[in-house]
Order: C-alpha cells, then structure tokens, then sequence
C-alpha cells in the first residue's frame, strides 16, 4: 500500500511529504493507522545531527492509533484495537528484562537504533530503496507497521490524541520522579526546563506529593503553564540560579533536581543545586559525542547522586495503563499538554514553533 509520511533525507535539511510503499506486517508485527503523533525535541536532534541516524529517515516516536492489520503468531493486539506505540518495545527474556529494566532490552535496543524492524529488514521504501524508522516507529506517517512488542492496547474512550503523549513526553517526566528518583511527599524538587517533558517532570513531582516545586526555565511564557502542572515557584534561569534555589529550600538546596533539556550546562546546574546527599535526575536527551562535567570531589564529599533516566525508567505495560488510569480521574493533565495541532503538511512549522518556544505540545493530526 501507498502513504504519506514526513522523510528527512540529510541533517539540517527540513522534512519532505512524501509518497511512501508500505509493505504488509510479517509474522509477530502489526499495522497501525496513525490517529496522532507528538512533535518532540528527540526528533529535531535528528534533523541538527546531533543525533546520529541511518538515513533517510521517518521520525515520530510518540504516537496512538488504531490497530488496522496483523501478521502471523500476534496475539498481544487484535484489528480494531486502541494502542500507543511504545519505543522501547522489550522481549522479558534478556538480562535486562529479566532484571526489570525493559527499556534497556538488549533485543530490541540494536535494531531501533539501526532503524530497522527485528529481523534487520524495513517495511517502508522510497523509490525501490529502503526508509528507516527512528526508533523503530517513524509515527510522522500514516500509517506504521511495527513489532506487536511496541503495541500498548488502551481502552477505546481515551482520546487518542492525549493518549499519543503517554508514549514519550509523559513516561519520561512523570516517569523520571515517580520511577527514577522515587520522589516521596514533602520533598523539594527543583525541574530545569519546562518543555513537554519538564512540565511531566512538574506534574509528576505534584503527583508525587512534593511540597516545593521550582521550575526553571530561560523563557517567562513558559510560568503559566509550569504553575497550571503544579509548580509552587518560577524562576528565570540566570546567574543568581543557585542562590535563589538555595534561598527557597532552607539554605541548603533542593532534595531532587531534574534536567529536562539535555544541555550539559544545565545538566552540571542540576547537580550545584541539590543539596548534600540530594539527587540530580537527567531525563533530556543531550548530543551525542558531548560531555558533563561533573566534579568528583564534591560528589564525594557531599554525597551527591547524580542518576540517569531513559524514558522515565517505566515498564510500558504495567506504566501506561496507570497513567492512562490517573488521567482519567482527573489527576493526570493530558489534554491540557496540547496547544497546537497541525496537519503532516505543516510539519517544518511545527518544529519551528517547538524550537523557538511557542507550544507546550504539538501534535501531528491525521
């Protein structure tokens, strides 16, 4: 079958509509029609390079649909079904499954990131030639044919397009505080960066019964949303960053810090802010080939942790029915997250207006 999907073919270069063949699933593997798919800062590392890829390349890794075909032996999911597509679809078998860390599966982990479905081969193709999928989805399409593995069946009266944000920019903030760092009531929490994954990293601290909640972040347009999540302060980030953090938790700093941007200077920030024996988390996503300074004599003396999350330490299955459950009681802000919906044809606007600040989430409507 034919499809339209948003290929990027070289770094720097905006993204292409274009007209792709989609072969049929393989046996274990599923097709899914796009309903929707989240505009998230993961994907525009691909089109500055700072993220590696095999190319040309479908983006998207966060995104709903609906279950439209099967392959041979899939049991996990049936035609007609409601599904978010998981990214780090995992085996139960390997070390680290069996260790409880699926999103480290050493199964699943290779071929994502060669860009291919399991057996090394791709169901997308452009001109005769092969189109990879960023992490083993490409959801800026209309359709996906994926492993059953990354297929999350929901219940069919959760709006699909909140439900595609449960995919990425939920499990990795909400995931970083209540799976990560484990955050317990009265805690201070300070979040750095208040995109889609730092306004998760905000809610989920509430979630988490945090007492101090400091969100930080270069933009003021940023504080209402920051304080609708559950932000008790907003501050600018600035010279005087760490005192004022200092000034608001007894003089001592905050118990937790999360980046959620993935800059090494901020992430070397999360860690001067929390106090000894405190926690930084680092839950955004920096270049590849960069690094942190992270000065060894004052972890070692203050008892600092400095700890990373990938994509919020959850287990897809058990995880995104719970958030699923907290949203529909109220407790969990999904729609709230959307502030702008595009079509596929405005694509390039829609990581324009994500890079220069102007949404909390957009999401891709087909």
């Amino acid at each position: 079958m034919e499809m339209k999907a948003a290929v990027l073919f070289d770094y720097k270069q905006p993204f292409s509509i274009e007209t792709i063949t989609l072969d049929e699933p393989k046996a274990g593997e599923v097709r899914v029609k796009i309903k929707a798919s989240g505009v998230c800062h993961s994907d525009y590392h691909l089109m500055t390079g700072d993220t590696q890829h095999p190319m040309p390349v479908i983006c998207g890794h966060e995104g709903a649909g609906i279950v439209e075909a099967v392959g041979e032996g899939v049991t996990r999911v049936q035609t007609g079904d409601h599904v978010i597509l998981n990214w780090t679809p995992s085996c139960g078998r390997c070390f680290y499954c069996i260790a409880g860390k699926p999103t480290l599966c050493e199964t699943f982990t290779p071929p994502i990131w060669a860009g291919t479905l399991q057996d090394g081969t791709n169901r997308t193709h452009l001109n005769g030639e092969d189109v990879y999928l960023y992490c083993g989805l490409g959801t800026h399409a209309e359709y996906v044919v994926v492993p059953q593995e990354a297929c999350i069946a929901i219940s069919k009266d959760i709006w699909l397009k909140a439900a595609s944000l449960v995919g990425c920019a939920v499990a990795t903030g909400v995931g970083a505080v209540l799976f990560t760092a484990d955050v317990r009531p009265g805690a201070s929490v300070v979040v750095l960066g208040c995109g889609g994954v730092g306004l998760n990293a905000i809610q989920g601290a509430a979630l988490a019964g945090a007492e101090k909640i400091i969100a930080v972040d270069v933009n003021h347009r940023k504080k209402s949303a920051a304080v609708e999540f559950g932000a008790t302060h907003f501050l600018i980030s600035d010279n005087d960053l760490t005192a004022k953090i200092q000034e608001l938790t007894g003089g001592r700093g905050a118990d937790f810090a999360f980046e959620a941007v993935g800059i090494p200077a901020l992430q070397e920030k999360a860690m001067e802010v929390i106090r000894p024996g405190g926690t930084a988390v680092l839950a955004g996503l920096s270049p590849m080939g960069t690094s942190t300074n992270l000065p060894g004599a004052i972890l070692t003396r203050e008892e600092k942790t400095v700890k990373g999350s990938y994509y919020g330490t959850v287990v897809p299955d058990r995880d995104f029915p719970r958030l699923l459950q907290l949203y529909k009681a109220r407790k969990l802000k999904l729609d709230e997250l959307i502030s702008h919906e595009y079509s596929l044809e405005q694509i390039n606007e829609a990581y324009d207006d994500l890079i220069n600040g102007d949404i909390t989430r957009g999401i891709i409507v087909f």
